[in-house]
């Protein structure tokens, strides 16, 4: 894991919005580091996100609460998060070969939610993410409750939405996370 702390955390995520000015035109820098100081348990997310690889970022604001829309925008889906399945249940039910986690909990540890399809095609109209790797995304109750579950990638230049069984996992099959500031 990076070396990520109270200290640097600003810095860094100041030097990936300069960087990145396409990701969230017309939004200013110092109005979103004083929401992110504003809120110190935000600013715990936001280190635990950069830690397990998510690079985060701001992609937009939402005009009727005016939260921040932050997001994982790591090209591929963020290496600490990887090779596990969709949930707890899922986890449970597979009696060999268990993965270290899953993407439910884990998220809920970082503190943030899986994107759900209209925020992971969000995210990738202002970028190329997952050309490589896939995410797993929110998945409705009603797929879930068949032993499905979704996940998105980026290939041959269009936004793939597809299922697996919630207990499959992959190498290169993690999640993204969003959180709200």
């Amino acid at each position: 894991m990076k070396t990520v702390n109270y200290e640097n955390i600003l810095d860094i995520l100041e030097d990936r919005f300069m960087k990145n000015l396409g990701r969230h035109e017309g939004l200013i820098w110092e109005l979103v580091k004083e929401k992110i100081e504003a809120n110190p348990n935000k600013l715990q997310i936001l280190i635990k996100m950069e830690k397990t690889g998510g690079e985060p970022d701001v992609i937009g604001k939402d005009e009727k609460t005016g939260e921040y829309i932050i997001c994982d925008c790591s090209p591929e889906t963020p290496i600490d998060r990887r090779s596990i399945c969709y949930d707890k249940e899922a986890l449970e039910a597979r009696k060999n070969n268990k993965p270290n986690g899953n993407a439910i909990e884990m998220a809920a540890e970082i503190g943030i939610e899986l994107l759900n399809e209209e925020e992971y095609r969000r995210l990738q109209t202002v970028g190329e993410f997952d050309t490589k790797t896939s995410s797993w995304i929110k998945t409705p109750t009603e797929i879930r409750a068949r032993g499905g579950a979704l996940f998105g990638d980026r290939r041959y230049n269009h936004v793939f939405v597809y299922h697996n069984g919630a207990d499959s996992y992959y190498s290169g099959r993690g999640f993204r996370g969003i959180v709200r500031i």
